[in-house]
């Protein structure tokens, strides 16, 4: 069974949050092993300058590099970036799990992500033109994942 690694920054700090985590992992249990990696996020004041802006970036950017495999196929999760319906997601996670032994999305913290993490991405993936709140998103990423695998086992899934 192949699989998808979602390297993240900062930890799920609300229940419904991490209860609805631990719901779709479940579900993707039988599906595709499913690895969180979380790292940690950088302290920053409310209002930044885009100095410090760019340290936070850099320093969750280093700590989201350590953690990707070499050979990974890697998708950073980007607002603007292409999007897709979820059956061509689905249809795309089939084609690269045939090629790759392991698929890492990424989601940045509340400042986004790194340069040096972009240039590292093989590909960028939106889900919206809407603003989501990372913590948020990886709930959004592991359900849309729960719906690619039932969709790729021809599974019925609610629309």
């Amino acid at each position: 069974m192949r699989g998808v690694t979602i390297v993240c920054v900062g930890k799920l700090k609300e229940a419904y949050l991490r209860a609805a985590s631990a719901e779709y992992e479940k579900r993707l249990t039988p599906y595709l092993r499913t690895e969180i990696c979380e790292v940690a996020d950088e302290r920053a004041p409310e209002r930044m300058s885009e100095a410090e802006k760019r340290q936070v970036l850099e320093k969750e950017g280093a700590r989201i590099l350590a953690r990707i495999p070499e050979k990974a196929y890697v998708i950073a999760l980007a607002p603007g970036a292409k999007e897709e319906s979820s059956e061509a997601f689905a249809e795309h996670i089939r084609r690269l799990q045939e090629t790759h032994e392991r698929i890492v999305f990424v989601i940045g913290g509340s400042c986004g992500l790194s340069d040096a993490v972009y240039a590292r991405a093989d590909e960028r993936l939106g889900f919206s033109l809407l603003t989501f709140p990372h913590q948020l998103m990886r709930v959004i990423l592991l359900e849309q994942l729960y719906r690619s695998a039932k969709i790729n086992h021809g599974e019925p899934y609610h629309k």
